[in-house]
């Protein structure tokens, strides 16, 4: 069910969503890469004025929800995301959506796109006509595993080897870019959809997106990815990065604080897990056996890794069910196909693949 709207009512750190549950606030992490410092401060946020959990969402980024007084986003919340570095641009600080390939840099892939992620924000916040982009218009840099690109951003780049590919609305566009022309190539895309999108927000919202790359016809979608890595990973340095996933993308307040304390690099993935790096094998090996028993998931077969779901009530007004609660009682361990459970039609985080549920007031059904 594609939104189109005139305003964007997309949450930001600055900008509140007024949802059931009380005000929302939505923090970007370009590329998921956040700090130890910066987890302990949401996590301090949280707990003190929302709801005390931290929420994943599938751009890799977090949300605190729960905030009963709205006016202490602007006199106390928002101050403190600025001062941990959260919040580099108010003016952008919505539309700073970039999602990277989570293990880049550390584990394979063809190249590492980690500067790429700095390079692009930066530019992203130094265009004053992209501060009118949607909030949910996103930035993919893939580093030619194949495991982002096939996400669905609106604009991207996987590395094939020696060349760029061009990846747009989720398909190969079939333009090939040199190194140094990737950041530039992204916000001319982005600036030229800003001329052109009438009253879309997102590219594959356009009656035909590609205008945009004149000449040009979209090859097949990249095959998505939808489960996180997880468990003990060993670095290509030698080192050991852990990958948890987050059951529902729900983390507590208080599991946010035992990571924050390993104080090593995290990296928040599109689907909803934490990976932990740079560990020496010692401390990884403990913080695995603290970790596990706070009900983070190691195990790649845990059938935790296909479910999602919205929100839901009593948190969104639209919601016909508790599909966090539903999605919870509806494990299986042999079932092979992801299900992502959602209140409404708007089936807010979808992923690319898998089975839409939605409930119906009585049961759920197929979307």
């Amino acid at each position: 069910m594609e939104r189109t709207r005139d305003t964007d009512a997309c949450p930001g750190a600055l900008q509140v969503h007024h949802a059931a549950d009380g005000a929302l606030v939505r923090v970007r992490l370009p590329g998921g890469m956040i700090t130890a410092a910066q987890l302990a401060t949401l996590s301090g946020v949280s707990s003190g004025f929302g709801s005390g959990t931290l929420e994943l969402t599938s751009r890799g980024n977090v949300q605190l929800r729960g905030i009963s007084d709205v006016r202490a986003v602007a006199e106390a919340i928002a101050p403190r995301l600025i001062d941990a570095g959260l919040v580099p641009s108010a003016s952008h600080e919505r539309v700073r959506n970039i999602v990277a390939s989570p293990l880049s840099g550390r584990v394979g892939g063809n190249m590492d796109v980690r500067p790429w992620v700095g390079e692009l924000d930066a530019a992203i916040c130094g265009a004053p006509q992209l501060a009118e982009l949607g909030g949910r218009f996103w930035f993919s840099l893939d580093d030619g595993r194949a495991d982002v690109a096939g996400l669905g951003a609106d604009v991207g780049v996987q590395a094939l080897g020696e060349e760029i590919a061009l990846v747009m609305a989720g398909s190969d566009t079939g333009i090939r870019l040199a190194v140094h022309e990737v950041v530039t190539t992204l916000i001319d895309l982005a600036c030229r959809f800003i001329e052109i999108r009438g009253t879309a927000w997102r590219i594959k919202e356009l009656a035909d997106p590609t205008v945009l790359v004149p000449g040009r016809e979209l090859g097949a979608q990249c095959a998505p990815v939808i489960t996180p890595p997880v468990g003990w990973i060993p670095q290509d340095d030698g080192r050991i990065a852990l990958g948890a996933a987050v059951p529902l993308g729900v983390l507590p307040a208080r599991v946010a604080e035992y990571i924050a304390a390993i104080d090593a690099p995290m990296v928040v993935t599109p689907w909803r897990s934490v990976l932990v790096c740079d560990l020496e094998e010692p401390v990884a090996d403990a913080a695995l056996r603290v970790l596990a028993p706070l009900g983070l998931v190691f195990d790649e077969n845990s059938p935790w890794l296909r479910v999602s779901a919205c929100t839901g009530s009593p948190g969104c007004k639209y919601s016909a069910a508790d599909v966090r609660a539903d999605a919870a009682q509806s494990l299986d361990a042999g079932e092979a196909v992801h299900r992502h459970f959602v209140g409404c039609e708007r089936a807010c985080g979808r992923p690319p693949a898998g089975e839409v549920l939605v409930a119906t007031g009585d049961g759920y059904r197929p979307l």
